[in-house]
């Protein structure tokens, strides 16, 4: 593998969501341990999996990993390094402050700007302070999606410009507390990011056009910021079928295409291929095996007989039809499939004479391309960041900035230019589609998991300020009371046959239910064995696929599997046959 290649100290995996950016990090680290080197294995994703990879338990210290001499782990956990850090500013304060101050810091530091803070300090430690990796040859970073990892990537230099400008003060004050202190650290970790002799990015993903075009925009951005030093891994191609498989057919063909046709940017770049294996990548004997050639003269072991449950999509779209409006929220594991099923339901229910509003929280998403077209009734967005965070700051110098002096207005838009101002940017933007489900359907694709929490955390932090004020009022409504009102909302966890993507489901329904959303409904999505092969390679993965499948079918009542189809779903009039029948309109 050329990405193996005389490796520098930190190697940085990503990619969009669900190509098996995990996979190949577990077993690069394996490899490098087997190779005798000490290595730790990091994970920056607010939804990391790499625990149920090695079937331990690890958190936010480090942990060896007992079965692979010399390889540690380590899971930056959001939520206790969020603890932590308000532990630290408030901690010193307590007993000396009266309690109403101290409710007040700790709402400031409630919402997800602290966690996304907090995360990133953790990280930058990891890249400067030699002392706590000083045992170890080499540091792997197994990163979040790629909406996020840019964003992790880019903090550095934000923050190391925002506090060389001087600002940050009023409109994040809590996250903000003390980050003056860490100017030399944010330096350092910019120093290491650039530094090619130090650092090497590894772009994953596989072989289809979406996230064949989303490793070529990263690479655009990364190298902007200074991280050039790049290679390609394209996971899970298909080997040349043989027998008379259709499906197995279309897949190689599409596959051997998108390879062929590699977008300009990564034309230049070191390229490795990783073959599709039988078993799911879970345990050190699979992981052993991902970085090497399929072995021809294996014997294939014989597939047990398939059988799946007729559960159609149009089941659920006809049923999500009968309120005639309301918001629909497809949610789960980046790389799932959710920005497609939330195109084929939108246009699943404008064909069906409804006005349907399609759009997207993900950072990463591009549903134009998805939907490759238009459609009578359906409009699309997007909730851009940067366009909220524009907009607004121009709204709020516009409104509270009108009756300040000229060094008002300065202070203000210094206040403005604060990186959390984004949360709040496109909190706002969220809250204002949750008002538009009042008198028509709104379809959102939501980011990965982890990204998609904190956003519902801002919502939550939100309703508890406004909770506050109005005291034993009950006459106001939030977004998150809409999002806890079923018959206002209904939430779609997307998954795919396997066993962690049904396991972070699994988790984010806790965490929903927890915020008091009950999900509506579960999509297995992209099953092989909904398709039924007849390839030997592609019947041992479907016959991986039933407990998955029974997991879910046994757990939930309301559910649909889509099987695996073999062309894309691009387009209208392929979206529409995803779903299935539906009396239709015409298409512009």
């Amino acid at each position: 593998m050329k990405f193996l290649d005389t490796p520098p100290r930190f190697l940085f995996f990503t990619g969009k969501g669900g190509v098996g950016k995990t996979s190949i990090a577990c077993a690069t680290a394996i490899s490098l341990a087997r190779a005798g080197k000490k290595v730790l294995l990091v994970s920056t994703d607010p939804a990391s999996n790499v625990g149920q990879v090695f079937g331990l338990t690890i958190g936010n210290t480090i942990t060896d990993v007992l079965t692979v001499r010399g390889l540690s782990a380590l899971e930056i956990d959001p939520e206790q390094a969020a603890e932590a850090y308000r532990e630290r500013i408030i901690g010193p304060v307590r007993g000396l402050l009266p309690e109403k101050e101290l409710a007040s810091i700790t709402e400031q530091l409630s919402g997800s700007c602290t966690t996304e803070i907090a995360s990133f300090n953790e990280f930058t430690a990891l890249l400067t302070d030699h002392d706590s990796v000083a045992g170890f040859d080499h540091v792997l970073f197994d990163t979040a999606p790629t909406g996020h990892t840019i964003r992790l990537l880019q903090l550095p230099g934000s923050w190391t410009e925002f506090l060389n400008d001087g600002k940050g003060d009023a409109s994040c004050l809590g996250p903000l507390s003390g980050l003056d202190k860490q100017r030399s650290i944010y330096a350092a970790a910019v120093a290491a990011l650039a530094d090619p002799q130090r650092t090497r990015l590894v772009l994953v993903a596989r072989a289809q056009r979406s996230p064949l075009a989303e490793i070529a925009r990263t690479h655009t951005e990364l190298a902007d910021i200074g991280l050039t030093r790049q290679h390609v891994v394209i996971n899970g191609v298909l080997p040349a079928p043989t027998g008379g498989d259709e499906l197995a057919g279309a897949i190689y063909q599409r596959e051997q295409a998108a390879l062929a046709d590699l977008p300009t940017q990564l034309a230049g770049l070191p390229l490795d291929l990783v073959e599709l294996k039988a078993t799911n990548m879970v345990g050190i004997a699979a992981l052993d095996t991902l970085l090497t050639p399929n072995t021809a003269a294996a014997p294939m072991v014989p597939a047990p007989e398939v059988t799946v449950p007729q559960a159609p999509l149009s089941a659920l779209v006809d049923e999500l039809a009968e309120s005639g409006h309301g918001l629909i929220m497809c949610m789960g594991k980046g790389g799932v499939g959710k920005t497609t099923l939330a195109a084929a339901i939108a246009v699943a229910l404008a064909r069906r004479g409804h006005q349907v509003h399609l759009t997207t929280t993900d950072p990463a998403a591009h549903l134009t391309d998805t939907l490759d077209g238009h459609l009578a009734g359906l409009q699309v967005s997007r909730i851009d960041p940067a366009e909220a965070t524009d907009a607004y700051r121009q709204r709020v110098l516009t409104t509270k900035g009108a009756a300040l002096d000229e060094q008002g207005r300065a202070t203000l838009a210094e206040d403005l230019a604060s990186p959390c101002t984004e949360e709040v940017a496109v909190f706002q933007a969220f809250s204002r589609i949750i008002h538009e489900s009042r008198r028509k359907f709104v379809v959102v694709d939501t980011a990965p998991t982890g990204h998609t929490l904190l956003l519902l955390d801002a919502t939550g932090s939100y309703h508890r300020e406004i909770a506050r004020q109005m005291g034993d009022s009950t006459n106001f409504t939030t977004p998150l009371m809409r999002l806890q009102n079923p018959e206002e909302t209904k939430v779609l966890l997307v998954t795919l046959a396997e066993t962690t993507p049904r396991l972070e489901a699994e988790g984010l329904q806790t965490d929903l239910q927890r915020a008091g959303i009950a999900p509506w409904a579960w999509v297995v999505n992209n099953s092989l064995a909904a398709a039924a092969p007849t390839s030997p390679l592609l019947r041992q993965r479907a016959a991986t696929e039933l407990p998955e499948i029974g997991a879910v079918t046994a757990a939930h009542h309301r559910f649909a599997v889509v099987p695996k189809l073999a062309t894309d779903p691009v387009g209208v009039e392929a979206l529409t046959a995803m779903v299935g029948a539906a009396e239709t309109v015409p298409v512009n």
